[in-house]
């Protein structure tokens, strides 16, 4: 691991141990600039040697992407898409999680307005969800991965997942409809069956079940997620780009969920079908949660519970096994 990516995980550790988290950035900006300057970046981009390194940078609110964010998301990778010099990037969560989706705050605003305008933005609501990146991104998952930020992962070609990382679809509680591929990316990843389960249930995906069911493609030890993803990165890298780029652009045009005119439609019908009665949903769901950080979410309400076994049914139950 190179000694860049080692300092940058320091100040990753840093930060799950409540210190203030220094980057290159926020070092050189603070040199430079003064307290009336421009605000800080919600994301952040360094290069280790030939490696993009873009990180989302609002751990206050778990990496959520409200409208700046999804702005810069989209500038920095099309950036890094722009720069010669870098065949692979890497996209991570700055403080201990990757994303928790879409800004409640700003979700909030939007539905008292009575507006959905927020899923209509070009490239996508949280960044560029909505078009083929043109260059391999790995992503490193670590604490939450949820809602909107499933789908930003799925964006990625590779996804590295910590032990103790959680993902799914928790806007489903919210009331909140998939915009950002998610629909068309999942069951790519996953398959149908699966991709009704982690989007009807809402429920949450730990990283075992991740990994078997092709959601991510590694597992590794919590704290890791960045350097294995850079580990990761540079391995792609080493390799003839114009040949790896050929198949893997091959592989996007021909296979049926990512075949550009289809991947197009079926971005398209996610947010075309989007009606005005999910804005009532979305204002009552945004009440029940803020209600259940009060008293106390229900995280386990989709769990099977145990049933309770009268004490004849146990009797009966002894006796059949002392009779077979």
């Amino acid at each position: 691991m190179s000694r860049f990516v080692c300092k940058l995980l320091r100040s990753v550790n840093q930060t799950n141990l409540g210190c203030r988290y220094f980057s290159l950035s926020s070092t050189r900006s603070a040199e430079s600039g003064s307290q009336d300057g421009p605000p800080a970046r919600t994301v952040l981009v360094e290069k280790d040697s030939h490696i993009t390194l873009i990180g989302l940078n609002r751990e206050q609110q778990r990496n959520s992407i409200d409208a700046n964010t999804a702005e810069q998301l989209t500038q920095a990778i099309s950036q890094f898409e722009e720069d010669d010099s870098s065949p692979v990037g890497v996209l991570y969560g700055i403080g201990g999680s990757f994303s928790a989706g879409f800004d409640l705050a700003e979700l909030e605003a939007e539905a008292q307005r009575g507006s959905l305008n927020f899923l209509l933005r070009h490239e996508g609501s949280i960044g560029p969800t909505r078009r083929h990146l043109r260059k391999p991104i790995v992503c490193g998952i670590s604490g939450f991965c949820v809602a909107g930020g499933v789908e930003l992962a799925l964006m990625c070609d590779l996804r590295v997942m910590e032990d103790t990382a959680v993902m799914g679809f928790f806007n489903r509680r919210l009331g909140v409809p998939l915009s950002d591929g998610g629909t068309v990316r999942l069951a790519a990843a996953v398959g149908y069956s699966n991709a009704l389960d982690i989007i009807e249930t809402g429920r949450r995906i730990y990283a075992g079940e991740a990994r078997r069911m092709g959601l991510v493609n590694r597992v590794v030890a919590t704290g890791t997620a960045l350097g294995q993803a850079v580990n990761l990165a540079f391995s792609i890298a080493k390799f003839p780009m114009a040949s790896l780029m050929h198949d893997r652009n091959a592989l996007l045009e021909n296979a049926n969920a990512y075949n550009k005119d289809g991947f197009h439609v079926a971005s398209y019908n996610e947010i075309v079908n989007v009606t005005s009665e999910m804005i009532k949903d979305i204002q009552e769901g945004v009440k029940r949660f803020k209600n259940s950080e009060i008293k106390g979410p229900k995280t386990d309400s989709w769990h099977i519970k145990e049933k309770t076994i009268p004490e004849w049914e146990k009797a009966e139950i002894e006796i059949e096994k002392q009779k077979t």
